[in-house]
C-alpha cells in the first residue's frame, strides 16, 4: 500500500473516532446537561419544557396553600404603625419585605430608591399648624378646628400620626368674610352656582364634600374658577349611610364625625419634578414654581363632617336644591359673607414640599423557559396612616402569594415558564411616584418584554363580592381563576364560587358575565396603561354598592383604618383576604404557566364594539353635524373583529410542538395591547399614549373610553375656542382610525401584514 492510501485511511479512522466521542459527549449533555435548576432530575428538561403547558395540579397546590391566618399576621405587623411615604417607616417597611422575599426563596430581590418631591404639614409648632378658624367682628377666635383626629381605640395611640392635610397644597395663611357651598365641587356644580345664584367664587374659600371625583380634580376646578382657598369634608351622606345616627367606628365601619380623609391634590403621575423621566441621582429637575411641574396653586385643607356642620352653622344665603343636601341634621345654604356681620373665615396652611426618598422593592422567580417574559403583581406600600385597608390588606395578600410561590420554587416542586416579578410601590398615595418613575426608568424593557399587571391596591374594602377593573385581553384570564376558589360567603349556598358570586352581584349589561369596570387612574396599574399599553388587572373584594351609594368605604384615608376594623369587623377569619390571595395567585400562575399567553383577542374586539356604539350614542350626532365621518370608525372596527376571528382560528389549529410557531403567537399576543398606543400622546396629554383607555381629563378616578375624544367634546358646543377644539377633534379622530387599523394589522401573518 502506497503512503498516500495510508495516510488517507489514518484520517478517515481518527474521524470516525472523533464523531464517536462527540456523539457520547452529546448524549451526556443531553442526558444531564438540561436539568432543572437544583438539579432536580426527574423533572422535565428545557427541551421538553419548550413547548410543555403548565400543569394544572400545581394550580391546586397553590390555591390550597394559601392560608387566611397567615395573612392576619402579616396584616396585623404591617399596620402596627404609620407609615407614610418617605419616612424611616416606609424604609423600615420596604427592607422588612425584602428580608422575607429573601427567605421565602424568591431568586432575585431588589430596593430600588428614588429622590422625589413629596409634601408634609408642620407637626413641629403648634402655632403654625394647619388649621381652621373663624373670627368674629372684633377679630376673636370664636372658633378653630381641631389638630388631630381624636383617639377612639387604644389601638390607635401610637406616634407620628400625620395630622389631616392635603399634600401638595399650597401653603397660605388667607382669610375670606366669604364662604360658599359647592355640592361636590363638579364642573356641573359650579354651572349650576352661575346659572341659580349671583354668588361669584372669586377671592372667596369654598367649601365641598367628597366624592364624586377624585379630590385633585376639584381644587384644580376651584382654583381655575377663581377661589383663594378650599375646604374638603366627608359628608355622613356618602360616608356614613344612615348620617349622623349611623353606628360608627370604633363599633363598625362607618366614619366618625372627627375621621378625616388625607390625600393628594396633585393631578399628574410621578414625581412632579421629573415628568416622563425617572427621579435617578442624576435626573434633571424642575424649579416648584415651573408651569410644568403643574403643583396646586389653591390653598386646600381637610375636615370631619362635625367641622363642616359647625362651618356650615355659621353660612347665611338660600337653601340649597334636595341634590346638593347631604345627610347633617343642618339646613344646607349657599353661602356668601357669614350670617354674622363682620365674621371671617382663617385658613393657616403650612404644608410644604420636600425631596425625599421613597423606596421600590421587588422579588422575582426566574422563569424556566422565558425568563424574558414578565408577569408582574404589584402592590403599594405607604398609607397616610396606619392604612390596614389601604393598603397593608393588599400588602399582607401579596406576602403570602410570594411565600406560597417561592416555597414551591425553592423546594423544587414548581418553577414557572415565565418571570414572575412581586412590586412593592412607594408614595402610591402622593400620585402614584413609585411605579410611576420605575415605568419611566425601564420602559423600554417593559414595552418588550412583560406580559401583564396585576395589582391589588386594597384586597378587602368590603365583605360582598370581588369586583375587578381591566383591560379587556385578561377577561377571560380573571373568570377561569374566579370560578376556582369556592365562595368564601358560606351563608350564600346558592354561589359555589368566586366567580358565581361575583356575577350575581355584579353582573354585565346582558347578565351573562360579571362586570369588569375600566380603568381610572386610581392606582398604580395606571402608568402601565397609559404609558406603556400593558394588559392590567386590578382585583379586591369590595361592599354591597347596588344597596350603599357611598363614594367609597366609609373610613378612607382617615387615621381610622386600623387592624381592628378588618380583624373583628370587615373580614373575621379573614376568608375575604384568602380570597383574593387565591383568585390574584392562580390569574398570575395561569399567565406566566401557559404554552400560549392566554389572552382572549375577540374580548378586545368585543370591548372595541360596545366603546364605539357608546362614542355614538354621546357624541355620534354631534359629531356627524360637524363633518365627522363617524362610519369610518364602525369600518375600522368590522376590520379589527375580522382580524381577531383569523388570529383566533391560527391560535386553535396551530401546532402546539412547534416552538417558533408558539413564541410568534405569543409575539403577537404580547404587542396587541401597545399597539393601541400613540407615541405623540392624547392631545394635550403627552404621557398618556393608550388611545382607548385613560384616566377622564375631569375626574382622575374615573376610567374614559377614547379619552383624546372625550376630552375634546367635553362641552365643545358654544366655547369660546370651539372652531380650534374641533380641528383637534377630528386630527384625533383620524389618528383612533390609523391606530385601530394598525393594531389589526398586527394579529396578522408575520409575513403579510400589509393590507
Amino acid at each position: 500500500m502506497n503512503p498516500h492510501s495510508q495516510a488517507k485511511r489514518r484520517v478517515v479512522l481518527w474521524t470516525l473516532i472523533a464523531a464517536a466521542v462527540g456523539l457520547g459527549f452529546g448524549m451526556i449533555i443531553g442526558r444531564f446537561g438540561f436539568l432543572t435548576d437544583k438539579g432536580d432530575q426527574n423533572a422535565p428538561g428545557i427541551s421538553d419544557a419548550i413547548v410543555q403547558d403548565g400543569n394544572p395540579a400545581i394550580s391546586s397546590e397553590i390555591i390550597g396553600q394559601i392560608n387566611s391566618d397567615n395573612i392576619r399576621q402579616y396584616l396585623r405587623e404591617l399596620s402596627e404603625l404609620p407609615h407614610l411615604a418617605g419616612t424611616s417607616a416606609d424604609y423600615e417597611q420596604a427592607k422588612g419585605l425584602h428580608d422575607f422575599w429573601k427567605s421565602v426563596g424568591l431568586d432575585e430581590v431588589f430596593i430600588t430608591p428614588y429622590e422625589v418631591l413629596l409634601s408634609y404639614p408642620d407637626t413641629n409648632d403648634e402655632t403654625k399648624m394647619n388649621r381652621i378658624f373663624v373670627y368674629n367682628s372684633t377679630d376673636h377666635v370664636v372658633w378653630q378646628s381641631a389638630l388631630y383626629e381624636p383617639i377612639l381605640d387604644p389601638s390607635e395611640n401610637k406616634s407620628n400620626v400625620v395630622p389631616p392635610f392635603n399634600a401638595y397644597s399650597a401653603p397660605g395663611d388667607i382669610n375670606s368674610t366669604d364662604l360658599v357651598y359647592v355640592n361636590y365641587g363638579r364642573v356641573e356644580d359650579y354651572r349650576w352656582l352661575a346659572n341659580n345664584t349671583n354668588i361669584s367664587i372669586t377671592g372667596k374659600i369654598v367649601l365641598v364634600r367628597y366624592g364624586k371625583i377624585f379630590r385633585g380634580d376639584k381644587a384644580h376646578l376651584a382654583h381655575l374658577h377663581g377661589a383663594k382657598g378650599i375646604i374638603m369634608y366627608s359628608d355622613p351622606a356618602d360616608y356614613a349611610v344612615d348620617g349622623e345616627n349611623s353606628q360608627v367606628y370604633p363599633h363598625d365601619w362607618w366614619l366618625p364625625d372627627t375621621g378625616t380623609q388625607r390625600g393628594t391634590i396633585f393631578l399628574r403621575n410621578g414625581d412632579p419634578l421629573t415628568p416622563g423621566y425617572p427621579a435617578t441621582e442624576n435626573a434633571y429637575r424642575l424649579n416648584e414654581s415651573d408651569p410644568e411641574a403643574q403643583l396646586p396653586k389653591i390653598t386646600a385643607h381637610p375636615i370631619g363632617y362635625g367641622v363642616a356642620k359647625t362651618l356650615i352653622g355659621y353660612m347665611s344665603g338660600d337653601e340649597v336644591p334636595d341634590s346638593w343636601k347631604g345627610a347633617l341634621n343642618i339646613t344646607y345654604r349657599y353661602g356668601g359673607q357669614l350670617k354674622d356681620s363682620g365674621w371671617w373665615v382663617r385658613m393657616r396652611i403650612s404644608t410644604k414640599n420636600e425631596r425625599r426618598k421613597t423606596y421600590n422593592v421587588f422579588g422575582l422567580i426566574r422563569g424556566k423557559v422565558e425568563p424574558d417574559r414578565y408577569v408582574l403583581l404589584g402592590n403599594h406600600r405607604d398609607a397616610w396612616v396606619f392604612g390596614a385597608i389601604d393598603p397593608s390588606s393588599g400588602t399582607a395578600v401579596m406576602k403570602e402569594v410570594s411565600r406560597v410561590m417561592g416555597n414551591l420554587v425553592q423546594s423544587n416542586k414548581w418553577r414557572p415558564r415565565r418571570t414572575i416579578v412581586f412590586c412593592s410601590w412607594g408614595a402610591e398615595e402622593y400620585g402614584l411616584i413609585g411605579s410611576t418613575e420605575w415605568i419611566e426608568q425601564y420602559v423600554k424593557n417593559l414595552a418588550s418584554r412583560a406580559v401583564a399587571y396585576l395589582n391589588v391596591d386594597i384586597a378587602v374594602e368590603g365583605n360582598y363580592s370581588i369586583r375587578s377593573l381591566g383591560t379587556p385581553l385578561l377577561n377571560a384570564a380573571v373568570y377561569d381563576a374566579t370560578k376556582k376558589i369556592p365562595n368564601p360567603d358560606l351563608e350564600h349556598t346558592t354561589t359555589k364560587t368566586v366567580f358565581d358570586r361575583w356575577l350575581s352581584s355584579f353582573p354585565n349589561v346582558n347578565n351573562t358575565l360579571p362586570r369588569i369596570s375600566d380603568m381610572g387612574s386610581g392606582s398604580d396599574y395606571a402608568s402601565f396603561i397609559t404609558q406603556v399599553g400593558l394588559p392590567c388587572l386590578d382585583i379586591g373584594y369590595t361592599y354591597n354598592s347596588n344597596r350603599y351609594k357611598i363614594s367609597s368605604y366609609p373610613l378612607y384615608h382617615s387615621k381610622y383604618e386600623t387592624f381592628k376594623v378588618l380583624d373583628e369587623i370587615m373580614d373575621r377569619g379573614f376568608k375575604y383576604h384568602r380570597a383574593v390571595g387565591q383568585t390574584w395567585a392562580e390569574i398570575a400562575r395561569n399567565l406566566a404557566d401557559s404554552l400560549i399567553i392566554p389572552f382572549k383577542v375577540q374580548d378586545y374586539a368585543d370591548k372595541l364594539d360596545n366603546l364605539v356604539k357608546q362614542l355614538d350614542t354621546d357624541f355620534g350626532h354631534l359629531m356627524r353635524r360637524n363633518g365627522i365621518q363617524f362610519e369610518l370608525l364602525y369600518n375600522v372596527s368590522r376590520l379589527f373583529t375580522s382580524e381577531t376571528a383569523a388570529f383566533q382560528t391560527y391560535v386553535d389549529s396551530v401546532d402546539k410542538k412547534d416552538p417558533f410557531a408558539i413564541r410568534k403567537i405569543n409575539d403577537q399576543l404580547l404587542q396587541l395591547e401597545r399597539a393601541f398606543t400613540d407615541s405623540l400622546g392624547l392631545p394635550g396629554r403627552p404621557l398618556a399614549r393608550h388611545v382607548l383607555f385613560a384616566e377622564s381629563s375631569v375626574n382622575t378616578y374615573a376610567g374614559s373610553s377614547f379619552p383624546g375624544l372625550a376630552d375634546g367634546m367635553f362641552e365643545i358646543e358654544g366655547s369660546s375656542d370651539e372652531q380650534s377644539r374641533w380641528n383637534i377633534v377630528k386630527k384625533h379622530f383620524t389618528v383612533i382610525l390609523h391606530t385601530i387599523e394598525s393594531a389589526a394589522s398586527t394579529l396578522r401573518d408575520v409575513s403579510k401584514f400589509m393590507s
